[in-house]
């Protein structure tokens, strides 16, 4: 093609100077300087007409798993199946190997997320619940991820689980910065993967295929439908797509034709009993499972079968080159409806699963990939945290940046880009207001974890050389005091009180 314009351009130019020559030749200088000033015109309205950029802004999508742990992924080692999909990622982009979740739960680990802030200063910090429906809201005051997409032009959407705020309220997603929402509003309700209803923007969409104890619609795939068709309508402009599968949270279900793949593969199956009528039923307690090991599996083929259509549908679309992904996990693997970490090395060589502090429960995968920019099958040991994707996406994508916003994050697209002059983090803070209260601090390669916070906020922390135990064996709190104290007095100073999640408050609802 480049030869073609350049052939084309030679003719013009050579017929262009043949017509200035005749007419010079033939003395006519009034046409020739009419016929210059013409051309000077042309000239002008050429290059001022708009051309379409060589370097656009890019695209981009945030996939997030729920639930899964730092081992869940055969490219960081899982060997009892594979996701050959999410691999492709990771081989088509960059692997990190110490990448923090915002929290260990649901909730405030996407509030870290989406507000650049750790959980000693964003200001969800828990999973507290509002009844019938949703989570306590994000605050109007603060400016989110979306946000800062959206004020730079680009279409944003947000397509399965959100957990930030009722229907209605200042937390509702329509409310954060996303022009459409489908899926889940309420993190309890997306326990159940046969709900009655989602929610797209303002109205419900009813799912009476669902009714009663009816299996007819798979919420993931319904909710996968609209994330494609959002790419679709939008393809021709820059967009933020958020995508938070609610895959592999419990309950541990997925679509017999799934299933049957992996029925009698996984033994001894671990059998649940749960909820499977009455008047709680799908509003919260899951529902029995008698095969829960092909269940998780079956779950993971699904969530990777998608992540390979979202792949598919960016290269169909001709926007691979114009289009970062990310794949991560809000926390580290659960135990619950049956779910059995252990069983399938979930949490890899770490310590602890979700609601721990420790590495298990807070180190995930993470997988960044934009064609052209990132270097293929690079790996990352850059210490990271889910507080760095708002200034990381700040820089990659050239938004203006805002001081006012007192973010906590570093920008990560120095590593990302292959630069030297990446700035590194102090130390890496968490807090989380269930199961006593708990705190943990990474600094360098020490790592403090303080539980039972409401009883005794000045207790010594215990203390560990992640250089050298990864797995959290060995506490060396009494070997190294100093080290101890030092992190347990950044314990205090890395955090804001806050009315509603507070230490000292132990009386607001905890999700089951």
């Amino acid at each position: 093609m480049p030869s073609l314009i350049t052939a084309v351009l030679v003719i013009f130019t050579s017929i262009i100077f043949k017509i200035m020559r005749y007419m010079y030749q033939s003395k006519n200088q009034t046409h020739l300087g009419w016929f210059i000033v013409m051309m000077m015109g042309l000239t002008i309205v050429g290059c001022s007409t708009p051309q379409e950029s060589t370097h656009p802004k890019p695209n981009v999508i945030f996939i997030l798993a729920d639930d899964l742990g730092y081992g869940d992924l055969s490219c960081y080692g899982q060997q009892h199946f594979k996701t050959p999909n999410i691999d492709r990622l990771a081989q088509q982009g960059m692997r990190f190997s110490q990448h923090y979740s915002g929290a260990t739960v649901c909730a405030p680990s996407r509030s870290a997320l989406l507000t650049g802030m750790h959980t000693g200063h964003t200001p969800i910090r828990g999973n507290k619940e509002i009844q019938p429906e949703g989570q306590h809201p994000l605050p109007d005051s603060l400016v989110t991820l979306a946000e800062v997409f959206k004020s730079a032009g680009y279409k944003t959407g947000a397509f399965g689980k959100w957990g930030l705020g009722f229907p209605g309220s200042e937390g509702d997603p329509n409310n954060q910065g996303f022009d459409e929402f489908y899926g889940y509003n309420c993190q309890r309700l997306a326990h159940h993967y046969y709900p009655y209803f989602l929610r797209h923007n303002e109205s419900i969409d009813s799912l009476p295929e669902n009714s009663g104890k009816s299996k007819g619609t798979y919420a993931p795939e319904v909710i996968h439908e609209h994330a494609l068709q959002f790419m679709e309508n939008h393809q021709d402009e820059p967009f933020f797509m958020f995508y938070p599968s609610a895959i592999p949270h419990a309950e541990m279900i997925a679509p017999d034709s799934v299933m049957d793949k992996y029925r009698g593969k996984y033994l001894p199956e671990r059998a649940y009993e749960g909820v499977d009528d009455g008047p709680e039923y799908r509003k919260g307690p899951y529902e029995s499972q008698e095969e829960a090991h092909a269940a998780f599996v079956a779950m993971m083929d699904v969530l990777d079968r998608q992540v390979g259509e979202i792949l598919a549908k960016v290269e169909a679309l001709g926007m691979a080159d114009r289009t970062i992904i990310v794949f991560t996990s809000d926390n580290g693997p659960h135990r619950e409806a049956g779910a059995d970490p252990n069983y399938f090395s979930s949490n890899g060589p770490l310590k602890g699963y979700k609601r721990d502090l420790y590495e298990g429960g807070i180190r995930v995968p993470l997988i960044v990939s934009w064609p052209g920019k990132i270097t293929p099958g690079a790996k990352s040991a850059h210490v990271s945290a889910f507080w760095d994707f708002l200034p990381t996406f700040r820089d990659l994508v050239g938004l203006e940046a805002n001081d006012s916003l007192n973010l906590d994050g570093i920008s990560m697209a120095p590593t990302l880009l292959g630069q030297a002059n990446q700035p590194k983090h102090e130390y890496l803070y968490w807090e989380f207001h269930e199961k006593g209260g708990r705190q943990a601090i990474r600094k360098g390669k020490w790592k403090a974890v303080r539980y039972n916070v409401f009883e005794d906020r000045e207790s010594t922390p215990e203390l560990y050389d992640l250089s050298e135990d990864i797995g959290e064996e060995y506490n060396v709190a009494d070997e190294y005091p100093e080290v101890a104290a030092q992190l347990a007095e950044l314990m205090k100073q890395s955090r804001t009180e806050s009315q509603v999640f507070n230490f000292k408050n132990k009386t607001y609802l905890q999700v089951k």
